[in-house]
């Protein structure tokens, strides 16, 4: 089964390309550990939120934009041995290549891949990234859920869909995903992204998701959300470095 390591940080505007750079340096090393693909997304339309939002995840300050990324391996054992040997590799150490950010604030962590559409090698130059809390018992019908909902967004021109659900989400001591999504004990945090063909698609796209009756809670015909909206975290990123195995 394939296997999804999430990333989200928060990155000084100013320092974009560093950015860049540093992750053209340091992402060549999970595809020659195994990695199928690393993809770095810079924050283009990602809106505040009362509760919870991707700044609050990262304590993102005024100076600094939110990055999405995420490595898709072909399955767990090969991305376990890979960050092991990642960990040793002198392109990765902060003396050869050093983070353009503060990394006390990323947040990171394993999933699951519970629903996946599309193909892996559909175009697509922007994404929109999500992040919520489900609760544990209600697995099948998060996927449920997903599957009824992703399946319009393909349908309005998404290439790829991907429902990660925690299965490695490490605790921080300053951010970590729980805190991200405000996650009780009883919650896994969930990792998903939407990608589409270019911006415009995507805007067009979900300009009529909006309209479509289809996705009005009240249709007796839709699953009831299985988790709480209130908390769910999402924007809009275009990717920046593109890694593929």
């Amino acid at each position: 089964m394939p296997y999804i390591d999430g990333f989200v940080a928060a990155v000084p505007t100013a320092n974009k390309q560093k950015f860049i750079d540093h992750a053209n340096h340091g992402d060549p090393v999970f595809i020659e550990q195994g990695a199928t693909r690393v993809i770095e997304c810079w924050g283009d339309d990602v809106p505040d939120g009362t509760v919870t939002d991707f700044r609050k995840a990262v304590q993102a300050k005024e100076d600094e934009s939110v990055v999405f990324s995420w490595i898709e391996w072909p399955d767990k054992p090969t991305r376990d041995a890979g960050m092991k040997k990642m960990m040793e590799d002198p392109r990765m150490s902060p003396e050869n290549n050093p983070m353009p950010f503060d990394g006390k604030r990323l947040i990171y962590g394993g999933f699951t891949p519970a629903l996946e559409l599309g193909s892996t090698g559909a175009p697509s130059s922007y994404v929109d990234g999500f992040i919520l809390a489900a609760p544990t018992a209600k697995k099948a019908a998060f996927t449920d859920y997903a599957n009824t909902f992703d399946t319009i967004f393909m349908g309005f021109g998404a290439t790829r869909i991907i429902e990660g659900w925690g299965d490695d989400v490490p605790r921080g001591t300053q951010t970590d995903f729980f805190r991200a999504v405000q996650a009780k004990d009883d919650e896994t945090v969930a990792f998903s992204w939407v990608e589409w063909p270019d911006k415009a698609t995507r805007d067009a796209g979900m300009q009529k998701m909006m309209e479509d009756p289809r996705m009005d809670p009240s249709n007796p015909d839709n699953p009831p959300m299985p988790f709480d909206g209130q908390r769910m975290v999402y924007g809009g990123f275009s990717p920046v470095v593109e890694l593929r195995g």
